[in-house]
């Protein structure tokens, strides 16, 4: 089964956090508890309908690796894989 987004919304995998910090500091296993922030494009909607009948294209493109606002996804879980849905409007930056 295959998800396909609508308008401007984004379907995203999470990244995995590191367990150990650049300055070596061991993070605990309560941290993986928290909601993602990060994560990998995976498909990509039309984009925006506007008012005039035209499509605003999405910025970001399948593969790229964004932030988002922590709270913003919506969590869904298909065959056993759990996926974010996200609008465009709630990504905050393209990891290069």
């Amino acid at each position: 089964m295959q998800l396909r987004p609508l308008n401007d919304r984004l379907i995203v995998k999470a990244l995995p956090k590191e367990e150990v910090t650049k300055s070596g500091i061991i993070l605990p296993d309560t941290v993986d508890k928290e909601r993602p922030e990060q994560g990998e494009v995976i498909a990509v909607g039309p984009g925006k309908l506007l008012d005039n009948g035209q499509r605003t294209p999405v910025s970001v493109q399948v593969g790229d690796k964004i932030i988002f606002k922590k709270y913003a996804p919506d969590e869904v879980k298909i065959e056993g894989a759990e996926y974010l849905v996200i609008s465009e409007y709630d990504v905050l930056a393209v990891l290069e």
